[in-house]
């Protein structure tokens, strides 16, 4: 059927909206010129604002220099005066990744004196948080402080999320006291700026506070606390949170991500048994038969390879595929891995070989870095080394000195220097200031007595300014 017979039945505002959609999900730009014509010549609803922002928008994802003519068209049959359009605009190049139109149109609302409003603003705040410079935020800022927008709790919860996303955490509290009025939404981006920055104590600190804000917890709240205990390894505190979860939500089993959160904390904290009741628990009874999602197995298994429970693994590994659950690219590494470590090597080759073979997952360096540690570690280096040389068309800067240094690490353990040389020359020419990778070519001289060979490369650690840092660990004081 041709595009023409086509809109004979795009005649009703939703109709051309959903085309208009379907045209930018396809990239079907002649479809869109056509539609375009069509509403031109037959149609009363192309002076519709917003669908001038949804013909805008279109156009806009086409990176096509004669596009801008159209644009250009469009936009004069936009009020100048009217915020509705652009806001449309703004939230749709936000929302598909366009943050740098987003900030754009910003500007051009405030160039031609458009009123801004929160949603503009949020939107615009929101964009400017995925961009590399804070330099437009920051004037996004000072623009709402002069208009007093600051008393809108949402514009003042996108700027703490914008502060607290850059790492700016100081900036993030300072906003969070001038605001006037505050509520959990802020709360919730300065407790996530404190796990991201990874001051957990402040994080920890903070949320002990807000009751005496009159703020309540909810379910980001737990999320972002519960990651603070993870870092310090504070069971205790994890266990009192645990127990609010479970007198405040009586829906916890459809809340995905604080399961898997309350697994990963107990798990961080080395209590591997909680984690597994936990997991237990979550998830669904359908049938008499426990359903689970991919993120809590993930959790699971992750835990028991963190804690070296290697063998239960593979087992939680099988039982997951029986279950129908279809594994992620997280779940590969982690089996992979424990593969290596319980000495199945066939059995972790055939789980790689079938991330593309079976479940169409592309493998990442993560997962040939676990394949070459897998193979390291049953002695098979000469087939690790073509495993790593294979991966090189791609290119050398796409890859990482994980790949490499297992195979060093190997060569120390199995005797073979000169193999082991080769592989971290080839380290350090993609890392050059990776410490791991000197200490491990330190042993392997000083297990073979190379000497002069140890004393050089000491000499070129401390010209480069490169220094083994001390080992640490967190451990919880009553």
């Amino acid at each position: 059927m041709s595009y023409k017979s086509n809109f004979d039945i795009v005649k009703t505002y939703g109709s051309v909206v959903q085309f208009l959609r379907h045209s930018c999900q396809t990239k079907n730009l002649m479809a869109l010129k056509l539609l375009h014509a069509h509403l031109l010549r037959k149609s009363s609803l192309f002076f519709s604002p917003y669908l001038h922002a949804q013909l805008i928008f279109c156009y806009t994802t086409y990176p096509c220099k004669n596009n801008l003519k159209t644009l250009t068209s469009c936009l004069k049959f936009i009020h100048p005066k009217n915020p509705m359009p652009f806001n449309v605009l703004i939230s749709e190049y936000c929302r598909n990744g366009f943050a740098f139109y987003a900030i754009k149109t910003l500007s051009l609302m405030h160039s031609e004196t458009v009123p801004l409003d929160t949603y503009a603003l949020c939107s615009s705040i929101t964009a400017a948080s995925s961009i590399q410079s804070l330099d437009f935020g920051k004037q996004i800022h000072a623009h709402v402080t002069k208009l007093g927008w600051l008393s809108s709790v949402f514009v003042g919860s996108a700027l703490i999320d914008l502060y607290a996303k850059r790492s700016f955490v100081g900036d993030a509290v300072m906003l969070f006291e001038e605001l006037p009025e505050k509520n959990t939404v802020c709360a919730n981006g300065l407790l996530s700026g404190y796990g991201e920055t990874k001051l957990w104590v402040q994080g920890l600190e903070f949320f002990r506070k807000m009751p005496s804000l009159d703020l309540d917890y909810d379910n980001y709240t737990l999320l972002a606390t519960l990651r603070s205990c993870a870092g310090l390894s504070a069971i205790e505190l994890g266990r009192q949170v645990h127990a609010y979860v479970v007198r405040k939500f009586y829906d916890l089993e459809s809340d995905v991500f604080l399961q898997s959160s309350l697994i990963e904390m107990y798990g961080k904290c080395g209590s591997v048994r909680n984690a597994f009741q936990v997991f237990g628990l979550a998830g669904f009874r359908v049938r008499g038969r426990r359903t689970r999602d991919i993120v809590v197995w993930t959790s699971m298994l992750g835990v028991y390879g963190r804690n070296g429970h290697y063998s239960e693994v593979v087992e939680l590994f099988k039982e997951m595929l029986n279950e129908g659950i279809k594994p992620d690219g997280v779940a590969f590494v982690t089996v992979i891995s424990a593969c290596g470590h319980t000495g199945q090597v066939d059995l972790g080759i055939e789980y790689f070989e079938s991330m593309t073979g079976n479940f169409e997952l592309s493998p990442g360096p993560e997962h040939y870095s676990c394949v070459v540690d897998l193979l390291c570690r049953a002695g098979r280096l000469d087939k690790a080394w073509k495993l790593v040389n294979e991966m090189l068309p791609e290119g050398e800067e796409s890859l990482s000195a994980s790949l490499w240094g297992p195979l060093v690490s190997a060569c120390e353990e199995h005797g073979n220097i000169e193999l082991g040389k080769l592989a971290a020359q080839r380290a350090l020419k993609l890392e050059p200031k990776n410490v791991g990778i000197y200490v491990m070519l330190s042993n392997l001289y000083a297990r073979f007595g190379k000497w002069d060979e140890l004393s050089e490369l000491r000499d070129l650690m401390q010209q480069r300014g490169i220094k083994k840092e001390a080992g640490s660990s967190w451990i919880e004081l009553r």
